[in-house]
């Protein structure tokens, strides 16, 4: 259940939480006409906390509402600002932040017109996203029947509201099949990402990831491309089908919600040794550290604060 906080950033304004409310009738709400971002977060060893990679995250916000043609009000700086603001009203060291911008009440066509666009900011705390043993014991996932939408249907660089009812679908075509989560493939039949997150797998100690074709440029995703180029791995972008993932010798998912997840079994085949694998474990170590500020390396992802 989700753990509610005290506040929450509403146009520029912190409301009581139970206060953020809006229009039944808001375009959003009926069109998906919104744009959100998923970010993190953590209480570091010095007795801060810090936010992960905060102004990559605001401004992909941004530029997801320019994408969409939103009208976004404010600047990725003054997001940012108002990011930091929240957590520290809600005394929150360690949790999840989600910034949305939607179009609101007006015209109800599916054109918005001039509708206002609203943005609040939600935070609360939130714990391991596919389950603390899953960070260890790694997943079970299946190939769903639902294809990652094609780029010229929607907007697959925006992460907009409205894309995650493909996800949705997904989601829940896999958890009532018994599994943890869904791969999607693109509509070309290769693998292409998760329902909210990036995939890697391992081969020969070379990792390969899907390209930036279909799939969200995921911030996570990122992070561990360098994290993984900096101790020394050989880091691939390109397709591949699913086949090639039942002989893995390890796979992950990656992203702000389920950080770095080892993946055991897809569609009934094991991977690898059925756990998680050395290069997933030494990846998942060095993450944690960089986003918990133990490494300097990567200090600069980090925006510190205290309350």
């Amino acid at each position: 259940m989700l753990q509610k906080t005290e506040f929450i950033w509403f146009d520029g304004k912190l409301v009581p939480w139970d206060q953020a409310q809006v229009h039944v009738l808001a375009h959003g709400l009926h069109y998906g006409t919104g744009v959100f971002e998923g970010i993190r977060a953590y209480a570091c060893p010095d007795g801060s906390s810090a936010v992960f990679r905060l102004p990559e995250h605001s401004k992909r916000l941004v530029n997801s509402a320019k994408i969409l043609g939103i009208n976004m009000p404010y600047t990725a700086d003054e997001i940012s600002k108002a990011i930091v603001e929240t957590v520290v009203a809600n005394k929150l060291s360690e949790g999840y932040i989600r910034p949305l911008a939607f179009a609101g009440e007006g015209d109800m066509g599916v054109f918005p017109g001039n509708n206002p666009t609203h943005v609040i900011i939600a935070v609360w705390p939130w714990g391991a996203y596919l389950g603390a043993e899953a960070l260890e014991k790694g997943i079970r996932i299946k190939t769903s029947s639902f294809a990652r939408m094609h780029v010229n249907t929607l907007m697959s660089k925006a992460k907009a509201a409205g894309n995650y009812v493909n996800s949705v679908l997904a989601k829940m075509e896999v958890k009532q099949d018994g599994y943890d989560e869904a791969l999607m493939l693109d509509t070309n039949g290769y693998v292409c990402e998760a329902t909210g997150e990036n995939f890697f797998i391992v081969r020969n100690g070379v990792i390969k990831t899907p390209p930036l074709t279909a799939i969200l440029d995921g911030i996570t995703r990122d992070s561990i491309i360098k994290i993984a180029r900096d101790l020394g791995y050989t880091v691939e972008e390109q397709l591949f089908t699913r086949d090639e993932v039942y002989y893995a010798d390890e796979a992950f998912f990656s992203g702000t919600a389920a950080e770095l997840t080892p993946i055991r079994e897809l569609d009934n085949r094991t991977i690898g040794e059925g756990h998680a694998g050395p290069v997933t474990k030494a990846l998942q170590a060095a993450y944690f550290k960089a986003i918990k500020g133990q490494d300097p390396r990567y200090g600069h992802w980090l925006t510190n604060y205290k309350f």
